[in-house]
């Protein structure tokens, strides 16, 4: 009877215990971080290629087999010098025909002209006989007009001439292009062609070259989605990075925002056109460049992380609804909740404006319980581990 008592008694005692550890408050502890000031960008996030500047293709209006190529890529080239030869046979062989052709129309003029003058003397004697009543009216007006069609063969055979030159010219022209110059001091960037390759220009000139005049001055070509384009204006910085330099950052300035637009898979983009530097020639035609424009930026401001302004510490688990933002300040151990006005923001932080605080403060950025408290200092204190 006493054993039945004695174990009645102790799980009362049990139950007590248990009900007294759920009945118990839980301690509450505060994530705080030091109020400081930083600085804040906005950024609208974006790729695009590389290129050069200024490009400038080089083709042919000849056709013909190349001949020769005296360039190749990355070669630096000056304003005139030659890049390609386009076999110059037939063009040589035509300038010569056409040279020929004006040496016949200028022998053709001699022979119309001795032509002319024996016609003009026979029509002057012809007029004397005429008035002296030696001959009929018929003779005289035969003479006149052998004369005249003399005259008017010298006049073609000079157009003749004239026709012959302006083909000489041409084909002289031809000629000259069969050497593929370079229009611009630059450097070769594309080749097209390869010796005994044959040059079509029947309708267009065809590609040969491609010469990037400046590769110490580049340029973006970002495509901006239509939801940002309205924030981006010419002027702004830009920061990019490239995937060949993974560990570099570089730096350019928006210079055109071009209106026209491109749509993709219903997707609409614009072209933004972002200059940058490149003194040192890292920078290479078609790279990829993963671009972050400036919109915004505020320097040396009071700021907190964005954790800040989702606390609510709330004892009595009411549901308060609050007009005006606001963040949670500890002091000695008691939390009071500051309304602020927000600035710009980013992915980490945003900007406060007050006169209530000052630097230093303890911002509650997070509410931890006991035991999520002791897990954090023992990952704190947990060794790392060599893989």
């Amino acid at each position: 009877m006493l054993k039945k008592i004695i174990s009645i008694l102790v799980l009362i005692l049990i139950i007590i215990i248990f009900v007294l550890f759920l009945s118990r408050d839980k301690k509450i502890f505060y994530k705080t971080n030091k109020l400081t000031k930083c600085t804040i960008s906005q950024t609208v996030e974006a790729s695009g290629t590389i290129n050069p500047v200024n490009t400038v293709s080089v083709g042919s209006t000849v056709s013909g087999l190349i001949k020769e190529i005296y360039v190749d890529f990355n070669s630096v080239v000056k304003k005139g010098q030659i890049l390609a030869q386009i076999d110059p046979a037939i063009f040589e062989a035509t300038v010569k025909q056409q040279h020929a052709a004006i040496i016949n129309a200028k022998a053709n003029l001699s022979k119309l002209q001795a032509s002319a003058e024996y016609s003009r003397k026979t029509y002057n004697r012809y007029q004397n006989l005429y008035k002296r009543n030696f001959i009929s009216k018929n003779d005289l007006d035969q003479a006149k007009s052998t004369y005249q069609a003399d005259m008017a063969q010298i006049e073609a055979a000079k157009a003749q001439i004239v026709q012959a030159q302006a083909q000489y010219k041409t084909a002289l022209t031809n000629l000259g292009y069969t050497k593929i110059t370079a229009p611009v001091d630059g450097m070769i960037i594309s080749r097209e062609i390869d010796v005994g390759q044959p040059v079509a220009a029947s309708f267009q000139a065809p590609e040969l070259f491609t010469i990037a005049q400046d590769l110490k001055k580049m340029q973006i070509e970002v495509n901006v989605s239509e939801a940002d384009i309205g924030k981006v204006e010419n002027g702004q910085s830009v920061i990019y990075t490239l995937d060949g330099y993974p560990d570099s950052q570089f730096y350019g300035k928006v210079t055109q925002v071009r209106i026209s637009p491109t749509t993709v898979s219903n997707v609409v983009t614009y072209s933004v056109i972002v200059e940058v530097e490149n003194e040192d020639l890292k920078l290479k035609p078609g790279m990829t460049a993963n671009v972050q424009i400036i919109t915004k930026k505020v320097e040396d401001v009071l700021c907190v992380a964005n954790g800040a302004l989702k606390v609510n510490i709330n004892p009595k688990n009411e549901i308060i609804k609050y007009e005006n933002p606001g963040i949670w300040v500890l002091n000695n151990k008691i939390p009071k909740r500051i309304e602020v006005k927000l600035g710009i923001s980013d992915d980490e932080k945003t900007q406060i404006i007050t006169n209530k605080l000052k630097m230093g403060d303890n911002i509650i950025v997070g509410i931890m319980d006991e035991k999520s408290k002791k897990e954090t200092v023992k990952k704190r204190k947990m060794p790392m581990r060599m893989f």
